[in-house]
C-alpha cells in the first residue's frame, strides 16, 4: 500500500470515528441557593442541556451526593453531565452538607436538609430556570447517604416529587447507627429509637403508592445490599410497582457511574409518559 493510500485510509477512519462519537454541548453552572430551612447558603451544580433556552420547559432531576461529599462530587467523579444532553433534561446537584443525612434533624438546630432540598432548592431552580413544574416532571435520586435522602425527601413530599431513585442507599439507618455521623443528627439510637424506626424507608414505603415512580439499584457486594433486598421485599408485599436492580459491584464510583445511566433512562421514560 502506497503512503498516499495509507494516509487517505487513516483520514477516512478518523472521520468515521469522529462522526460516531456524540458531541456534548451541555453547560455547567455553579449557583448559591439561600437556605430558609437551614439558615445557611450552599452552592449547587446545575447542568443545562445543549441548546437550552427559556422558550422551552425542561424536566429536572435532582441528584444527591453521599456522605462526606458535596455539590461537586457527581460531576467530579462521573460522566453524569452528558445525561443532560442525552435526555434533554436539567440536572441539579445540591449540597446536603458533609454528614447531615437529608433529614430535618430532631437534635441539631437548623439542620433541616429534608426541607432545604424539597423547598428551598426546588423553588430556586423553578424560579431561575425554565422547568416543567409538575411533580411528574421532577425526579430525585442519589448515592449512599443521598440514596436514603432521595427516598426520605420524597416520602415527606410526594406532592413535589413524582419520580425517585436510590443507588446503594442506606435505607435503614438504624442498622448502622454508630457510623458516618448518623447519631449526631438522628439522636441517641436508644433514646430516640422511635424516630430511627420511622426513618427506615421500609416502614413508610406504602406511601410510594401515591403515584410515585420508584427505581432502586445496589451492588451485590455493597454493605447496604441486605437492607435494599429487604426494602424490595417490603415493596412487593405492598404491591408497590418499582424497578429493582442488583449487579456485581460494591460501594464505588465505578458502580455509581454505571448505575446513574440506567436511572436517567428510567426517569426520561417516565417524563415522556406524561
Amino acid at each position: 500500500m502506497t503512503y498516499l493510500k495509507l494516509a487517505l485510509l487513516t483520514m477516512t477512519l478518523c472521520e468515521t470515528l469522529t462522526l460516531s462519537i456524540p458531541a456534548y454541548a451541555y453547560q455547567i453552572e455553579t449557583v448559591t441557593i439561600d437556605g430558609q430551612s437551614i439558615k445557611k447558603h450552599h452552592q449547587a451544580m446545575v447542568v443545562l442541556p445543549n441548546d437550552y433556552n427559556d422558550e422551552q420547559e425542561y424536566p429536572v432531576v435532582y441528584v444527591l451526593h453521599g456522605w462526606s461529599g458535596d455539590f461537586s462530587s457527581w460531576t467530579g467523579s462521573t460522566a453524569i453531565a452528558k445525561q443532560a444532553d442525552l435526555h434533554q433534561m436539567i440536572l441539579v446537584m445540591p449540597d446536603g452538607n458533609y454528614d447531615r443525612w437529608y433529614i430535618d434533624s430532631p437534635v441539631v438546630k437548623d439542620s433541616n436538609y429534608q426541607s432545604y432540598i424539597a423547598k428551598d432548592v426546588v423553588s430556586y431552580i423553578d424560579k431561575h430556570y425554565s422547568t416543567k413544574k409538575d411533580r411528574t416532571q421532577r425526579a430525585i435520586t442519589g448515592l449512599s447517604m443521598g440514596g436514603f435522602g432521595a427516598l426520605n425527601i420524597t416520602l415527606m413530599n410526594t406532592d413535589i416529587f413524582g419520580n425517585v431513585g436510590s443507588i446503594s442507599g442506606g435505607v435503614n439507618p438504624a442498622n448502622f447507627a454508630y457510623n458516618w455521623g448518623l447519631a449526631n443528627v438522628f439522636g441517641d439510637p436508644v433514646k430516640n429509637r422511635e424516630y430511627w424506626d420511622r426513618k427506615a424507608i421500609k416502614f413508610s414505603s406504602h406511601k410510594f403508592l401515591a403515584g410515585v415512580n420508584l427505581v432502586l439499584d445496589c451492588g451485590s457486594d455493597d454493605f447496604f445490599i441486605n437492607d435494599n433486598r429487604e426494602l424490595h421485599q417490603v415493596l412487593n408485599s405492598y404491591k408497590v410497582a418499582h424497578d429493582y436492580t442488583e449487579r456485581p459491584g460494591g460501594h464505588t464510583w465505578d458502580y455509581w457511574n454505571n448505575a446513574i445511566q440506567y436511572q436517567m433512562l428510567f426517569f426520561a421514560d417516565k417524563f415522556a409518559q406524561k
